[in-house]
Parts: structure tokens; C-alpha cells; sequence
């Protein structure tokens, strides 16, 4: 049952390694398909475990399409298996606001298809990976690097699915599937006492060159020094939580930060999700099983449970008790001996032992047990990025979305943590009323919480387009977003009304802008770091981000929506994260779609046109703005539109190529426009371009 670890991507030759990626596929693969045999039926598929999610029919699909869509997106791969799966499957895992969780929008397809589906998958990422041309070692740049990320995705998705089939009713699940065994351990639960954590430094330094596969967030230099603590011995029992549960903790506003307290409002919470409260006690829902309450096993709970349970805590001490941050987690692991990179073997991870928890004092390094397995530890540290941090140009969404304060990292993994989630350097963070394999232990500590502040935006190309769309003009040039909108109006008729399409709508400028005459408009990005800051800016109606003056040098801006006179029409704006080159069947019926400077950024520019135009109601005006810089970085040679001369060495140009891909279906309406655009880099450093305006009108 013991799942592989993470591969070293630095070491051997290449056809060792192209076996050993081989095998780690498969046994990520196989062992993601093992998993949903624990669903009594078909019709488990289709369940919502969590109003929230997605039911589980999404999850078995959206593994596979993430292998597609970055394939495609690296260009490894050049033609889609199943583009409607491609699409349907891709995006809706983490509640963002702009996730579509709407029910009406999805037509499910059945089981056997995604099944079927999943095994043209499995045979096309063989094959790449039996015939991709690389060399050792790999990293980011190595074109197999991308199948090594698709497995590590699978891998997390293998705990979160396992946490969906843990909330559906145990009528849904397989109570006797032996390849998913439960711990058949119960005792009595352990006392637990505080023991001392001595003072010292901490440094998370890791390599761009480093042999482990990484995600964004590990990578880059952080030192701190950490005073000493006091911290549990145990991570919190069943049988421990339980007396906060009797003593009326979960009633009790005044153990409950206010975040807590409107999720303990809305979800009528009174225990633990994972207990069941019958007339003779409570039971214990493991992920196939219900039992009689096991005293000694960690308690699953959300960080609001954990939060409450550390203020009640206090107030029974009479002594400062809360949740350790990352740093101490960190302290707390080298104090008690724990060197190696990945975990394994003497720890209830990687599915080593069971599927479920097994007694807290089980686990021992050093004084401490549990210090890694069993279950997630929450922490009291919204993720934020280390120094040196940048996203990985094939996703970038991993981390940068969850950079809002509300995602707390958990540490040490649980059972079912495998690959990259088994490691020392993961750095893993959720929305804190989300359920995991997660439990905590407590500290007693002197000093307060330093909680990192990103209440403003520091990644370098967002802040450069925040202020393109929302900050100053420069050189009387006027705003690029505003003037884009505008142009696309003055070709609109008087009355307002109806609905547009803003594709590539970057960080939301031209949408809102929209928004003044059109009933409804959606805008559309591929990029989740410029529609998380769009969202921010519609739910908020303020942004804040930082400017590069020079060097390590800037300065600090906040806009506000009501400022440009958009406040009262963002409610009209619906922001999603979405391909242009496959978007979802829902977005359609459009009077206008805008594509703003896009065109020559898709790997397939006649696909997104010839999609747009099966979008847009007859009569409906297609804007098409871009200053034509085709770059094979972007879009392959043989993709570009114009731009070149033609097989009969006459200049094509990306304006007559456009008119030439449209005419069947549009009219040309008007002379191709030029509109200036200023981006700021430094202080002393812009970009100053020409976008070509092309208007057409569907016949």
C-alpha cells in the first residue's frame, strides 16, 4: 500500500530517470483510481460532500485534464483528447470567489466516460513520457519538469478527494474495501503535557537547482529566530478535544474569533465534522468506517475548532495557549530530531500504515510524537512568499491566490500525504474552515504572533498591470483600459443593455468599464493572479500593491473603485479564470466580446477565434485589440497570425490574415484604429506600445 516518494530529478542517467517518472506515474495514477473504489456506486460520483466542492465526478476528471491542459500549455502536446472534459474538468478546486460552483452550468458526463477518458489520458502521458527528448538534471526549464508537476497535482488531489469521500454518508462508501484498511488500535486517551522548546534560528533556503521537486512556495531564503516555547507533547486527542466539547466550548462566543464564530453560526457546528453524535455517545467517521469515538487517535478539526479549543485552553491555564506558527512548527521539528528531506518509514504517512489516524503516542521523535503523519498540524501563519519567490510560468496559481491572509499553512502531512506533501520543505495552506486530515498541537508561549501583512499586492506583474488598469497616466498617454472600453462603446448602439465578453481581461479595468452600459459582463483571464486581484478589487472596491521605484526600492499605492466612478456597476461583473482557446459552453450570447491585447498570447489564435464567433449574437460587435508581437515563446511559428511573408514570399500582414480568418462570418466595420498604451516598469523605465483596434459585426 506504501505509496512511492518523490523522486531525486537530479541524479542518474536519463533513461533511469524516464523509468523511474514511468513508475511514479503509474502508482500515482493507480493509486488515484484505487481510491474512488471505495464509492459504493456510480451515483456516490455525482454527490456534493461539501457544498462548496465540486461533487466527486469533477475530482476523477480533473486530474487527467491537468495533465492535458499543461501538456498543452508546454507545448509537449499539440491536439486535445476530449476538449469539452478539457474545459469542464479544469478549474473549481479551492472555493475561490470566482469558481463556478453552479450546478446548472455543468452537464456531468457519466462514469464510464471519465473512466474511458482517463485511460486515453494514461496511455497519451506514457507515451510522452517513453519518447519526450530531455536531460539530467531536471528542473524548471527541463521539458520534464511538467510531467513530474501533473504527478505531484494527482498526488494532493489523492488526500483532498479522500477527504470529500470522508464526508459523504457512509451509505455512499465501500465499508470493506481491503486495500484501504482503518487502524483497529483504540486505547484510552494519553495525558498531555508541555515540554520545552529551547530558542534558535530557523532558515528555509531552497535551491532553484534543488534535486526534490518543489512547488513556488518553497523555493527562495527565510531565517528567523525563534525564542523558546512550550509546546504539546501530543497532538490534541479525541478524548482531550472531548472535554472542551462537554464543557460547552462550542456554545461559548467568548473562545471563538469573529471569522469563527460566523462559520460556527452558519454551519450549526456543536463538535467535531468526522463525529456523529448519537444516544449512546459519539461515533468516529474514518473514511469508509463509523465507530465508537477512539479516544487516543488525533481529532480532525478547522483551524476556528483549533483556535477555540487554544482560548479555552488559556482560560483554564491561566497562561497564553495557541497554535504554534510555521517558525515553531519548524524549531519543533529539528528539535526533535527530524532531518531527513522525505518521510516514510516510521511515521503514519504516505500510507505506510492505514487509511485513517491511528493513538497519538504512537508516532515518537525525540520527546515529542506526531511530529510528522498521522494528521496535518495547523499553524497560526498565513502563507506568504519567501524571499526570492516567483511562480512557475505553467502554473501560475498555485500559490499566489491563497496570498490573502486567509489561508493558514498546515505542516507535518497525514496518512495519506504522499510525494512532494511527504517533505520536509512543503509548504501547504488552506481557507481556515476547511476540513483535511488536519489536527493541531498547542504552544505556551510569551511572546505574540507576528502575522505577515500582504494586504497588498507584491507580486511585480500584477503590480505593473494594477497600476496600468487602475494608477496614473503617464506621458499624457490616456488610460489604455478605460480608452480600450470606450472605443468598444462608441460602436454600440444608444439604448444600454444586453451582454459582453471581456477576454483577457487582465486585472478587471475594461470590465468594469463595461459594465456603465451593458446589463451583464463577464471577464475572462487565463492568468488567477490577475482575476484574484480583480475579485479584490469588485468585493472590496480597493486594491493595494507596491511599485518598483529602483533596485530594492518602492513605493506603495491603493486605488479605490468609487474613485473612478465604477462602484455602482461592479456588481454587473462576473470574473472568472478560463482558456481562451477553451472556454466553458456556458459563455455565450454575447453583444460584444473584446479581446484586449490577447490575440498574439494564445498558443492558437484561429481558435479563439473561430470559438468567439460561435459566442457572439448575430449582429454582436467582435473588438479585436493587439499589437501584433508574435512570439514563438507564446504561439508556435505555424500558429501565428500574419505577421510573415506567405509561401509565395508576399507580406502577410496580421491585419489582412485577421480579415481573411473572419470574412465568412463578419463585416468589417471601419478602418483599423491605433491606440497608444504606457506600462510602468521602474520609476524611470516604460513601455510604450501601439495596439491595432479591429472591428467587425457578425452577419
Amino acid at each position: 500500500m506504501q505509496a512511492m516518494s518523490t523522486l531525486n530529478l537530479s541524479q542518474g542517467s536519463v533513461e533511469q530517470k524516464r523509468q523511474e517518472i514511468k513508475a511514479y506515474f503509474t502508482d500515482s495514477f493507480d493509486t488515484y483510481e484505487s481510491l474512488f473504489t471505495c464509492l459504493a456506486s456510480d451515483e456516490a460520483y455525482f454527490q456534493r460532500a461539501e457544498k462548496l466542492r465540486h461533487p466527486l465526478i469533477f475530482y476523477f476528471g480533473h486530474t487527467t485534464t491537468f495533465f492535458i491542459n499543461k501538456l498543452i500549455l508546454a507545448k509537449i502536446i499539440s491536439e486535445r483528447i476530449n476538449p469539452r472534459f478539457e474545459s469542464l474538468f479544469a478549474i473549481g478546486v479551492d472555493e475561490m470567489s470566482w469558481d463556478d460552483l453552479n450546478d446548472e452550468n455543468y452537464a456531468w458526463p457519466s462514469v464510464d466516460e471519465v473512466r474511458q477518458y482517463r485511460r486515453q489520458v494514461r496511455d497519451l502521458v506514457l507515451s510522452v513520457i517513453e519518447t519526450l527528448d530531455f536531460s539530467m538534471p531536471i528542473n524548471w526549464e527541463s521539458p520534464m519538469w511538467p510531467l513530474v508537476m501533473c504527478i505531484e497535482h494527482e498526488r494532493i488531489h489523492l488526500e483532498t478527494s479522500s477527504v470529500l469521500i470522508r464526508q459523504l454518508p457512509i451509505s455512499q462508501v465501500k465499508t470493506d474495501n481491503e486495500n484501504w484498511p482503518s487502524c483497529n488500535v483504540f486505547s484510552s486517551a494519553p495525558i498531555n503535557t508541555l515540554i520545552e522548546v529551547p530558542s534558535g534560528d530557523v532558515i528555509c533556503n531552497k535551491q532553484w537547482n534543488d534535486a526534490l521537486y518543489g512547488w513556488d512556495n518553497e523555493y527562495g531564503h527565510h531565517q528567523a529566530s525563534v525564542a523558546e516555547f512550550k509546546a504539546s507533547q501530543f497532538v490534541v486527542s479525541n478524548g482531550e478535544f472531548l472535554t472542551f466539547v462537554e464543557a460547552g466550548g462550542y456554545e461559548n462566543s467568548d473562545y471563538w474569533e469573529e471569522e469563527g464564530i460566523k462559520w460556527r453560526e452558519y454551519t450549526k457546528a456543536s463538535h467535531p465534522t468526522f463525529w456523529v453524535k448519537t444516544d449512546n455517545g459519539y461515533l468516529y467517521r474514518s473514511m469508509l468506517e463509523a465507530f465508537p469515538l477512539p479516544l487516543s487517535w488525533p481529532v480532525d478539526v478547522n483551524y476556528h475548532e483549533a483556535k477555540a479549543f487554544c482560548n479555552y485552553k488559556s482560560e483554564q491555564s491561566g497562561t497564553l495557549i495557541r497554535l504554534p506558527t510555521e517558525d515553531e512548527w519548524l524549531r519543533l521539528r529539528e528539535f526533535a530530531g527530524i532531518t531527513e528531506n522525505t518521510y516514510s518509514d516510521g511515521y503514519n504517512i504516505a500510507l505506510n500504515k492505514y487509511a485513517s489516524s491511528e493513538p497519538v503516542d504512537i508516532n515518537q521523535a525525540g520527546d515529542f510524537y506526531d511530529v510528522v503523519g498521522n494528521v496535518w498540524q495547523w499553524t497560526e501563519t498565513p502563507i506568504y512568499p519567501f524571499d526570492g519567490f516567483k511562480v512557475h510560468p505553467l502554473y501560475d496559481d498555485f500559490t499566489t491566490p491563497t496570498f490573502d491572509n486567509k489561508h493558514n499553512l498546515i505542516k507535518g502531512g497525514s496518512w495519506i500525504s504522499t510525494g512532494n506533501e511527504a517533505m520536509a520543505q512543503s509548504r501547504y495552506a488552506f481557507r481556515r474552515h476547511f476540513f483535511q486530515h488536519a489536527g493541531f498541537r498547542y504552544v505556551e508561549a510569551a511572546l505574540p504572533i507576528q502575522v505577515n501583512d500582504l494586504d497588498y499586492e507584491s507580486d511585480t506583474q500584477v503590480s505593473q498591470y494594477s497600476e496600468f488598469h487602475y494608477g496614473d497616466t503617464y506621458f499624457n498617454v490616456e488610460n489604455f483600459a478605460k480608452a480600450s472600453a470606450h472605443f468598444c462603446l462608441s460602436h454600440m448602439p444608444e439604448n444600454k443593455g444586453g451582454k459582453a465578453l471581456d477576454l483577457g481581461c487582465a486585472v478587471g479595468r475594461s470590465s468594469f468599464e463595461l459594465a456603465t452600459y451593458f446589463d451583464h459582463v463577464d471577464g475572462i483571464d487565463f492568468s488567477a493572479r490577475f482575476i484574484k486581484t480583480a475579485v479584490a478589487m469588485q468585493e472590496r472596491g480597493e486594491i493595494r500593491y507596491n511599485l518598483i521605484e529602483e533596485g530594492e526600492l518602492t513605493s506603495f499605492k491603493a486605488r479605490k473603485l468609487s474613485n473612478l466612478g465604477l462602484a455602482e456597476c461592479a456588481d454587473k461583473v462576473h470574473f472568472a479564470q478560463g482558456d481562451a482557446c477553451n472556454l466553458k459552453p456556458q459563455f455565450t450570447g454575447y453583444d460584444l466580446i473584446f479581446m484586449g491585447n490577447l490575440l498574439d498570447r494564445v498558443y492558437s489564435p484561429k481558435k479563439v477565434l473561430n470559438d468567439v464567433t460561435a459566442r457572439l449574437n448575430a449582429g454582436g460587435i467582435l473588438v479585436i485589440a493587439s499589437p501584433f508581437t508574435w512570439l514563438e515563446e507564446y504561439t508556435e511559428r505555424s500558429e501565428w497570425l500574419g505577421g510573415y511573408k506567405d509561401e509565395n514570399g508576399e507580406t502577410l500582414t496580421s491585419t489582412e490574415a485577421l480579415e481573411a480568418t473572419l470574412k465568412e462570418s463578419f463585416e468589417r466595420v471601419g478602418a483599423a484604429t491605433e491606440i497608444p498604451f504606457v506600462i510602468r516598469e521602474t520609476k524611470r523605465k516604460y513601455q510604450h506600445t501601439l495596439s491595432e483596434f479591429n472591428v467587425f459585426r457578425k452577419r
